[in-house]
């Protein structure tokens, strides 16, 4: 079905088409991917002929990046306020934690695409990999907000939201950009450990970010 798609990712206006309830809806699966009940993968409609793929607001399994950006940008916010409260802001403190969120969204993207390739499902658009990175910041965000106030919890809580981030990731690469390609069929054993280690991934890269230089 892949190549029937029609080629509407070039666009990037595609990844804006969300509103409120789409975002507190995606959020919902983001943090508490244990809750949803819902598929997994996404919803086509055809177009001219062709299938396209419906846009964010009206498919909650659509990847956007309003959620990501936003939550990046919440992401350097907190940690620049957490600076202050130790008494480490600088300019320059600011911009290496930006530089390291950066930093870690690139390398999650670079990880997905090879993970894609070596299960042989390599035409996944790129923003459809770069929203797919960028989830986990806001996990990591609402971690390290809670923390700020009660230390202690940024222990707990992080775990939590590293476990939501991988589990998401893992059904997200499985149902939604792999769906159901030969390749996968033939080794679904390797595969498998792929996907797990894809979600293991997500606890050192999350505990990673939340740590807050200075």
């Amino acid at each position: 079905m892949q190549s029937n798609i029609t080629q509407y990712l070039s666009n990037p206006q595609y990844y804006f088409q969300v509103n409120s309830q789409y975002v507190r809806n995606k959020l919902k699966v983001i943090l508490f991917p244990f809750l949803h009940r819902g598929h997994w993968t996404r919803i086509t409609e055809p177009v001219g002929g062709r299938l396209s793929y419906k846009p964010p607001i009206q498919d909650i399994n659509a990847p956007d990046l309003y959620i990501p950006l936003m939550a990046f940008g919440t992401y350097v916010v907190i940690a620049g306020y957490a600076l202050g409260i130790l008494g480490r802001f600088t300019p320059e403190a600011l911009t290496l934690q930006f530089t390291k969120g950066l930093l870690g969204w690139f390398l999650q993207v670079i990880l997905i695409r090879v993970l894609l390739y070596t299960l042989g499902s390599g035409e996944a658009p790129l923003l459809d990999i770069v929203a797919y990175a960028g989830y986990g910041f806001a996990g990591t965000s609402l971690a390290m907000l809670v923390g700020i106030f009660w230390s202690m919890s940024y222990y707990f809580i992080l775990p939590w939201f590293s476990i939501c981030a991988g589990v998401f990731l893992v059904k997200t690469m499985k149902r939604v950009l792999l769906g159901a390609p030969r390749s996968y069929e033939r080794h679904p054993s390797r595969n498998h450990y792929f996907l797990l280690f894809l979600g293991a991934v997500q606890f050192p890269m999350l505990f990673w970010l939340g740590n807050i230089s200075g």
